[in-house]
């Protein structure tokens, strides 16, 4: 008699709250018995969070979610489920929405749900809903989440550029609820961002076929991954460039931190996976947006590893070094993306090789480059 019918769950996320909101009644018109779900994390002060569900005819329920842990995500985690178990048992609901709150990414809900979804809900889709006249001011924002009073929890340190970033760059589909001032780099600006998503207007039969399109959320999350992630592609439009930097040298820690204020400025987003001399079996990946830099361990490249252990390494992870791969290096190797509008092409490539290990350097071999200057401890290995 064929399989139970799964509940199809689209995440419609973004800082911009009212392109966001948008986007929503648009699917709500569009998509006979859909409904909505809201949780407002701006309530957690409170000790609660509130969560509306609605339909296109406006509010159908209301009710408030405590907070577990002191966190209002885990809140709404807790929430979420039993209500959309619930509208996939009312035999009615079409189409669950789930309109994230503003600076939620949607990434961990989409994993929630595909973690425990029990066979009767499925994320069909994660939209980011945009105004591109915001991109860049979005994007080139480095201030704390919590000085925009965005923060979703007391520990939040995520900036507002990298978050927003995030939330476009994890997208199956882009919907854009275009206010009239955006301009020709400022569309070039999203699409370079992400340039595999389809962009679709909010409010369209488009945006809502996307919507119950389906979604691959192991692909979505590898996407993200710095260790295997298939990062966009050189560019050029409307005066808004993509470069890749690709080179297998290791870079000097002491000139590479040297210039990391010059190289996190240099773009208005930039992020990859690095190798550096004297951590060298270590993937260290690169992060930034609106100047604020992070750079974090991974783990070990695959070519550190024993043959035995690939077995439990995913198959877009091998994937992935695969295509980088050197016969003599492996995987490990310099990717780096930079996207800006202009980018200093020649200026940005002759400071990142600048960086690289010298010839004299480099023929020291692995014994000589761990005795470099360990001028990234502080950053990837903080005292506590």
């Amino acid at each position: 008699m064929g399989d139970t019918h799964r509940l199809p769950v689209a995440l419609v996320n973004g800082l911009h709250a009212d392109a966001r909101h948008e986007v929503v009644e648009g699917l709500l018109r569009e998509v006979p018995h859909s409904v909505a779900l809201h949780h407002d994390l701006s309530t957690a002060g409170t000790g609660s969070v509130h969560r509306t569900v609605r339909d296109a005819s406006g509010v159908l329920t209301e009710g408030d979610a405590p907070l577990v842990n002191d966190c209002a995500c885990c809140a709404l985690r807790e929430d979420l489920m039993p209500e959309l178990e619930r509208l996939a048992a009312d035999g009615v609901t079409r189409m669950a929405v789930v309109e994230l709150w503003d600076s939620v990414e949607p990434k961990a809900m989409a994993e929630v749900i595909a973690a425990h979804g029990r066979g009767l809900v499925e994320v069909s889709s994660v939209i980011t809903a945009v105004d591109p006249a915001l991109v860049l001011p979005c994007l080139v924002n480095g201030d704390d989440l919590a000085e925009a009073g965005l923060a979703a929890a007391a520990t939040d340190r995520r900036t507002v550029g990298d978050t927003w970033a995030r939330q476009v760059e994890y997208a199956s589909a882009v919907a854009l609820v275009d206010g009239g001032e955006a301009d020709d780099e400022d569309r070039a600006m999203l699409r370079q961002l992400h340039p595999t998503a389809p962009h679709a207007a909010s409010g369209s039969r488009e945006l809502a076929e996307l919507a119950l399109a389906g979604f691959d959320v192991e692909a979505a999350g590898a996407r993200q991954d710095p260790a295997c992630a298939l990062l966009p592609q050189e560019a050029e439009e409307a005066g808004v460039g993509t470069l890749v930097w690709r080179r297998h040298r290791p870079f000097h820690p002491e000139r590479l931190y040297d210039a990391l204020e010059d190289l996190s400025c240099a773009a208005a987003r930039s992020r990859g996976r690095f190798w550096l001399a004297d951590r060298p079996d270590t993937l260290l990946s690169w992060d930034a947006a609106g100047g604020a830099l992070c750079v974090e361990d991974r783990g070990p490249w695959l070519a550190s590893l024993p043959g035995a252990a690939w077995e439990m390494v995913p198959p877009l992870r091998r994937a992935a070094a695969a295509l980088d791969w050197h016969p003599e290096h492996g995987d490990c190797c310099q990717h780096l993306v930079f996207v800006s509008p202009g980018l200093d092409r020649d200026g940005l490539t002759a400071l990142l090789d600048s960086c690289l290990l010298t010839d004299d350097e480099y023929h020291a071999g692995r014994d000589g480059w761990k005795s470099l200057p360990a001028a990234f401890d502080a950053l990837l290995d903080p005292v506590h």
